[in-house]
């Protein structure tokens, strides 16, 4: 984990192909009121692919407007779920200075929405790494098929997509799954606070077979088996789980609806999650200050 000063400011945000003179210029359609970037020069993003691709679109958050009142804050945060996390959130964020999030662990659900809630309560960018691929090449089956065809293309260009960035701050990304497979994409993640997000492989199965999230050819094969889908998906866990077990910090949502005492962990809601991803990350906050007090000369 890398806590640092850091800022984004994604109004110029570009894909190249690797051809001279092919510029797709992206600004996220947001009110500009709702952003304040600290003072720096802007930054963009490029990504270099070997398939066609059309113009992106990028996804911010937004924050409502702040809760005057301290009594009304704390009535409005027990009452509403998110009030409770945008709180967090918001004592949090001095301390954070714009370090960006990485979620990591197998794709669900869970894990884009939670990114989602985690941007939008912290005033940040959301990002999914394997959107971005996706969208740069057309669409969703493009990039599969460029996945099936040309494996190691797209990690190449997962790992370009990372180095950009892990450029930038104020941003969440929900990292694809493959994107702990090495130490080059590793060391990119550390450029920010990296949490592993650990939801049952019977809840993703399900997911997967009801088409709410897509694994491409080389992850899991298309069959609709729920049984088959839990086997692929306990092979994948088993290949990434080191890479995740590097995270800084692991969010559980079994953990999770077993400490708040709900039987089912479909009963945990992202705004579970949400709070204790930033209470792990106030946890190492805290951690790293005691460490540089301890490094202090007399």
């Amino acid at each position: 984990m890398e806590i640092i000063q850091a800022s984004c400011h994604c109004s110029h945000i570009q894909f190249l192909q690797p051809f001279p003179n092919f510029h797709v210029p992206v600004r996220p359609s947001f009110a500009a009121k709702y952003y304040h970037p600290l003072p720096t020069s802007p930054s963009s993003l490029s990504l270099t692919l070997s398939i066609p691709r059309k113009p992106l679109t990028t996804t911010r958050s937004l924050l409502d407007d702040a809760i005057s009142g301290s009594t009304t804050k704390v009535i409005e945060a027990d009452a509403d779920p998110f009030l409770a996390v945008k709180k967090k959130a918001m004592d949090l964020s001095p301390e954070l200075k714009g370090t960006s999030i990485y979620l990591v662990g197998i794709n669900s659900r869970m894990k884009s929405s939670l990114g989602k809630l985690l941007a939008d309560a912290l005033r940040y960018y959301f990002f999914d790494s394997d959107g971005l691929i996706a969208e740069a090449a057309g669409s969703e089956g493009t990039a599969k098929s460029f996945r099936e065809r040309d494996e190691k293309g797209f990690r190449e260009s997962e790992t370009e997509v990372l180095k950009q960035l892990s450029s930038m701050g104020r941003l969440v990304v929900s990292a694809g799954n493959g994107s702990v497979q090495n130490t080059t994409n590793l060391a990119l993640l550390r450029h920010g606070v990296t949490i592993w997000v650990d939801v049952p492989l019977d809840m993703v199965a399900k997911e997967v077979v009801e088409d709410e999230i897509h694994l491409s050819a080389t992850e899991i094969s298309t069959s609709r088996s729920y049984s088959e889908a839990l086997t692929q998906l306990k092979v994948m866990y088993e290949e990434m789980k080191g890479g995740y077990a590097t995270a800084d910090a692991t969010v559980s949502l079994k953990k999770i609806a077993s400490q708040v005492g709900y039987d089912d962990s479909n009963a945990v809601t992202t705004e579970d999650m949400g709070l204790e991803v930033l209470k792990e990350i106030e946890k190492l906050i805290r951690v790293k200050k005691l460490m540089q007090e301890a490094a202090r000369p007399f």
